[in-house]
């Protein structure tokens, strides 16, 4: 056992001569050298139909099946193997420090063309090769997704606030291709009547994969990665793959081989955490990890583990003092991902030890010390098991800081509660809270012919309901938006389908449980104590709908009023394809007149009105229409735009806001 950094390599089976060698006890086979796999997340192999080559969108076809499981399997690390010798030049400096990244997509930082740099491709997240223009043919395009990583370690230190902002924007519309598509593929194996349906997390990964949009696939960096923050929640293994956190699809250990570099010593960049393991501790800040191999197939130590693979470089990082990134996998209530888990980011650790010893098995295992790294904001997993706490007890922390346990007194399906630790200002409870908007009665005289569908246990392919909405259904079986629209039709009060209709999302009200909160930082605000999905319903946007004339009398005595029609068009990039497909164009029915009118939040408002405002917002407004037919007057419904971790702000993009708070002046 040692911590010091000039230590030799740890003993393995084949090196007898070392004095701290441990002979294996008589009769046990030679080990075996296996990936460190994450426990109920193997890699799920599934036989592809070679009739369904596509999904569909309304209007185009995207092919989704361009390899199978198990080749992405073998070939998504690109090089993580000994015996890969290609003759490309190395560049094995991993603690120099690289200038920026040229982003995936073609809008790039303006700023960054105007350094001299020596080595364009040093700026790339993807990567692009120097005679590839931005008009290269699509076969180009392929080509450079289908390299396999590169060789080159480096460490991003220098980029400014903006370059950072830009890195975040690059990674959150990323994950938004990623998501938008495995929700797409999602609704297509549910409309499959067997009972073989592919993964829709590895068929959206493919084929971003296949497209060159995955991320940092042309360096392996070693620390944070821009974009990245600490906290951000993954539902899936290969979303982490796709953005190059971590990038082996089933490997606990993420490192760069021997081959590939300079001095023929692996080096060890991530480590997935999730406390599967016999001879593993987790201490939150310090863990006791232990090296992978000597497994068999159900996951249990048969053999010796070598000093050799994702072990060595273990002990190598260590060696070098390289950083490694530690994600954490956590189970969490009603998480819909294949493993039953969710993947929380934690930040950077140290790895201070590294020992051979005899596991609980019974055979020998290396085990490492990894110690977080400390300034860094709180972990991921930490904000989520305190989450957790306050739902099951909101008085366990700090009882002080609620003012009121439900400011919707029992109107919401959950309660809506208050927290304000600064100032005890009570400014939530002098309104009343509405839950529906509330519409002046001229609005449903002048709807039209009131007419519904006929169905009896729910909508169906080809119903009126499906037919308004363009003759496809917004929302998946589980109730997640398919694709933003310019407007949505739900069933209404002329429907037969019962109120657990597919098509009756926004009606069935909150479901997660939000906390309007204050805080130095950001003044009033709104937060969930639970894990949000991106696409899901969060609730509606409500107030008193006024017309034009009343708005203007209104704000003579000040403007407390939502403006709808300002708010930014967000909806169209949930599901915006364009990045798959060039000639893809966003959904333009129905089309429908400008929004003309405001609403009042003066006297009634709901937690949607302390919402803060954002240019790079995690929530959108999508309009929806079910209890009219008024094409004005839409609902506000409020979705998703990514995964939201618990305890983190909402945002919304307001289109105008206060230019010193960034907040609408009703919420200062």
């Amino acid at each position: 056992m040692s911590n010091n950094n000039n230590m030799d390599p740890l003993p393995s089976p084949e090196h007898s001569n070392h004095p701290n060698f441990l002979p294996a006890p008589p009769g046990i086979p030679t080990p075996i050298l296996t990936p460190k796999l994450e426990p109920l997340d193997e890699w799920v192999t599934t036989t592809q139909d070679p009739t369904r080559t596509d999904f569909s969108n309304g209007t185009h076809q995207f092919n989704l099946n361009f390899f199978a499981d198990e080749t992405l399997a073998a070939s998504i690390d690109g090089g993580n193997a000994d015996d890969d010798n290609n003759g490309n030049s190395l560049y094995s400096d991993f603690n120099r420090v690289t200038d920026l990244f040229r982003t995936a997509f073609t809008t790039g930082l303006q700023q960054c063309q105007n350094d001299d740099v020596s080595d364009p491709n040093s700026r790339a997240i993807v990567p692009v090769p120097a005679e590839d223009s931005v008009e290269a043919p699509p076969s180009a395009v392929v080509s450079v997704a289908r390299q396999r990583r590169w060789k080159e370690l480096v460490r991003v230190t220098d980029a400014g606030v903006g370059e950072l902002q830009h890195f975040r924007d690059v990674v959150r519309r990323t994950r938004m291709v990623y998501d938008s598509l495995r929700v797409l593929a999602a609704a297509e194996e549910e409309r499959r009547v067997d009972t073989r349906r592919a993964r829709s997390d590895l068929r959206a990964s493919g084929l971003m994969r296949t497209c060159g949009l995955w991320l940092n696939r042309d360096k392996r960096i070693v620390g944070a990665i821009p974009g990245i923050c600490i906290g951000d929640v993954f539902f899936y293994r290969m979303e982490l793959v796709v953005v190059g956190l971590h990038g082996q699809p089933q490997a606990g250990i993420d490192y760069l081989p021997a081959s590939m570099s300079s001095n023929g010593e692996p080096i060890a960049t991530s480590v997935i955490v999730s406390g599967g393991y016999e001879d593993d501790v987790d201490e939150g800040d310090v863990i006791i990890y232990s090296g992978h191999g000597g497994q068999d197939k159900h996951s249990r130590q048969v053999f010796h583990q070598k000093l050799e693979g994702g072990n060595l470089a273990m002990e190598r990082s260590m060696h070098y003092g390289v950083e490694v990134r530690v994600v954490r996998g956590v189970r969490c209530e009603g998480t819909l991902s294949a493993s039953g888990k969710v993947y929380v980011y934690d930040g950077l650790y140290r790895i201070t030890e590294c020992w051979f010893d005899v596991g609980k098995s019974g055979f020998g295992v290396y085990k490492y010390k990894l110690w977080r790294i400390e300034g860094q904001p709180k972990m991921g997993s930490a904000i989520l098991k305190e989450a957790l706490m306050l739902r099951r007890d909101p008085m366990c922390i700090n009882p002080t800081y609620y003012m009121s346990l439900d400011i919707s007194n029992k109107k919401e399906n959950v309660a809506v509660r208050l927290v304000n630790d600064i100032d005890r200002n009570p400014e939530p409870l002098l309104y009343e809270y509405l839950v529906r908007t509330t519409f002046p009665q001229f609005v449903f005289h002048q709807s039209g012919k009131a007419t519904g569908c006929e169905c009896v246990d729910g909508c169906v392919d080809g119903c009126l309901c499906s037919m308004k909405n363009g003759g496809e259904f917004p929302y998946s079986q589980s109730g997640v938006l398919l694709r933003g629209k310019p407007l949505i039709f739900e069933c209404g009060p002329f429907c037969s389908c019962p109120p657990h209709c597919r098509n009756r999302v926004t009606q069935k009200g909150l479901k997660n449980r939000l906390e309007v909160i204050r805080s130095r930082e950001t003044g009033w605000g709104v937060r969930s104590l639970d894990l949000i999905q991106a696409g899901a319903f969060i609730c509606e946007y409500t107030g008193v709908v006024l017309t034009t004339e009343q708005a203007k009398i209104l704000t003579m005595n000040g403007d407390t009023l939502i403006y709808p029609g300002r708010f930014s068009e967000r909806w169209a990039e949930w599901g915006d394809l364009s990045l798959i497909d060039s000639t893809y164009e966003r959904p333009k029915y129905p089309s429908i007149p400008p929004l003309d009118f405001a609403m009042d939040v003066s006297r009634m408002r709901n937690v949607a009105c302390y919402i803060s405002h954002s240019s790079t917002p995690n929530v959108l407004v999508q309009y929806v229409l079910f209890d009219h037919n008024n094409l004005m007057f839409p609902h506000l419904m409020l979705f998703a735009m990514e995964n939201i971790p618990p305890m983190r702000e909402l945002s919304l993009d307001y289109g105008v806001a206060d230019e010193f708070t960034g907040k609408l002046s009703i919420c200062n």
